[in-house]
């Protein structure tokens, strides 16, 4: 299965709690149909101390959501924008926004 996003783009969260924000994708799960994003859907994870000597305590980590509710970010328009797949002249295949044509990378 394929994904309109992959590790390293700049997405928009388009709804949930967490809607408007910004960040990086660290994980993209295709099979699951699923990413995780820099800041976004942020849970607190309680660890307890497993060697002697080792700290417990409470961990923020990121979880997945669902990749439909992500957009590209466009540094043109300056918002989250649906892509549409361009040929260059060499044959490369790029992503480009829908709304100003602008090539993302």
């Amino acid at each position: 299965m394929s994904m309109h996003v992959k590790k390293g783009d700049v997405v928009v969260v388009n709804s949930g709690v967490d809607a408007g924000k910004k960040g990086k994708v660290l994980e993209a799960m295709p099979s699951d149909n699923k990413v995780v994003v820099e800041g976004v859907n942020v849970r607190s994870k309680h660890t307890k101390p497993r060697k002697a000597g080792e700290a417990g305590g409470i961990v923020k980590a990121e979880c997945a959501i669902n990749a439909s509710k992500v957009n590209l970010y466009c540094p043109k328009c300056k918002a989250g924008r649906r892509v549409k797949a361009e040929f260059s002249k060499d044959g490369a295949k790029t992503r480009v926004c829908t709304k100003c044509g602008e090539e993302i990378k």
